[in-house]
């Protein structure tokens, strides 16, 4: 599973580097080691990880040295232990110190995300529930942390507001109900299936009356979810969201639940433990 082929990943390599290096570059560098100077390097995880990242810290490492000698050790959805060598490295010196820092914190951020997807996605292992992400990610980093919730093993929902109908609460509030939302966007006609948020078992028949495709069911408690999964008995699909928490996630999917959804993976997942260490013998 690969990034989007209409991510520009040297527009991001760009664009980083832009804010790292401003317009003077790595100046200790310059100041601390010579011009031809070599660098072998190992980076390593420092915990249990699920890799995401790879080919985007290679790319740093080449915008600044073409000419480097690089080998994956594993790929992009590998779960590794602590200690593993995920890639070595070869070439400038100065070059591949400055590039480090972009690198890792990459690497570091979505095999965070990964990591984290994958302890729900095996939280719910066996249940027939998919785990599915949220629009909640860091402004101009979506595409890459979602990319990493699939190599965590979970799914995507919307990647952006026109690529998927999603009726919220304040869309109802506006509209004065879920009848009404619900029948405003299928008159619309957008080509998409019609998804509507509902909060209490009493919206859930209306919402379905008014031609709803699919239920996003808020912050409602397992019993009531079941309550919910027996109403609706297979019409559409349900998502459950809302308060979803690792100790908590099974209990949500054996209710019955087609899909659950939940920001925190990619909104609220720490950084992995990573490192690029001088490698004395290579």
């Amino acid at each position: 599973m690969a990034l989007p082929e209409d991510f520009d990943i040297a527009e991001f390599v760009a664009r980083v580097f832009a804010e790292d290096l401003g317009s003077g570059g790595d100046i200790t560098s310059a100041a601390t080691i010579a011009e031809d100077e070599r660098f072998a390097a190992v980076m390593t995880s420092r915990q249990d990880i699920v890799v995401a990242g790879l080919d985007l810290a290679a790319a740093f490492f080449r915008e600044l040295d073409p000419s480097v000698e690089i080998a994956r050790l594993c790929r992009d959805g590998d779960a590794v232990a602590a200690g593993s060598e995920l890639m070595h490295l070869s070439g400038n010196a100065r070059a591949m110190l400055a590039a480090e820092r972009p690198a890792l914190n990459t690497m570091q951020h979505l095999s965070g995300i990964a990591t984290l997807t994958r302890r729900f996605v095996e939280a719910i292992d066996g249940t027939g529930a998919t785990l599915i992400d949220t629009r909640k990610t860091l402004p101009g980093l979506r595409v890459l942390e979602k990319y990493a919730v699939r190599m965590g093993g979970g799914s995507n929902h919307r990647m952006r507001l026109d690529d998927g109908v999603l009726i919220k609460d304040n869309h109802v509030a506006v509209c004065g109900g879920v009848a009404e939302a619900v029948k405003r966007a299928k008159a619309a006609n957008t080509g998409f299936q019609v998804q509507v948020e509902v909060d209490s078992i009493a919206q859930i028949e209306p919402a379905l009356a008014a031609g709803a495709d699919r239920l996003l069911l808020d912050n409602m408690p397992p019993p009531v979810l079941r309550e919910a999964v027996a109403l609706v008995a297979g019409r559409v699909p349900l998502e459950a969201s809302g308060g979803v928490k690792l100790d908590t996630i099974r209990a949500i999917a054996e209710t019955g639940v087609d899909y659950i959804s939940l920001g925190r993976i990619t909104q609220s997942a720490p950084a992995v433990d990573i490192g690029l260490d001088y490698a004395t013998s290579r």
